[in-house]
């Protein structure tokens, strides 16, 4: 029989797991979307990441990343597999992602790669966040998109991705377009 103590310990390491999840989703989101205020608050003040190449200061990760981004037409990181050990105020995290991004120059090329994101956060004042991270890369392709400006420009119906609160994913209420059906 599980005790009053040892359930409120198994939803508090439950608790835990999940808001470190979220944080992990606010940073791929906020990567997408360009949004500097949610993939900030990903990460604590004194944060450092070391990133493909990159280590430094969460404020300078962030600028780095975001000129890295605007060479690019398309891009989007996928979250996949993820674990977490729970400590206290302490959480060290794997998760593994996908990355896949179609440069300006040379036009529809395209970028992929697949590694993994190793990650400690700190639960501070009652928010979880990343304190340390460190990419892994564990693979790097490169293609020709078959998705091109003109193919898409054929799809007018086709809705794009903006890389700022413009995409519709910030839409409140989101409401979908209601077309009367095709005869």
């Amino acid at each position: 029989m599980t005790t009053d103590v040892e359930l409120s310990e198994r939803v508090a390491r439950l608790e835990a797991r999940a808001e470190i999840f979220d944080c992990i989703q606010r940073y791929a989101r906020g990567m997408d979307r360009r949004d500097r205020p949610l993939l900030r608050s990903a990460y604590h003040d004194d944060a450092v990441d070391d990133h493909v190449g990159f280590v430094g200061p969460v404020e300078d990760f962030i600028d780095w990343a975001f000129a890295y981004h605007s060479t690019q037409t398309r891009y989007q990181h996928y979250l996949l597999n993820h674990t977490v050990e729970v400590n206290g105020d302490e959480g060290h995290a794997e998760t593994y992602y996908l990355f896949v991004g179609t440069d300006r120059e040379p036009a529809n090329h395209m970028s992929l790669s697949g590694g993994r994101y190793v990650d400690r956060f700190e639960r501070r004042d009652g928010r979880w966040a990343i304190v340390d991270r460190v990419c892994v890369v564990e693979w790097n392709a490169e293609s020709t998109s078959l998705l091109t400006e003109e193919i898409l420009a054929l799809l007018p119906d086709i809705k794009s991705a903006t890389h700022d609160r413009n995409d519709p994913s910030y839409t409140r209420p989101l409401t979908a377009t209601r077309a009367s059906a095709n005869p």
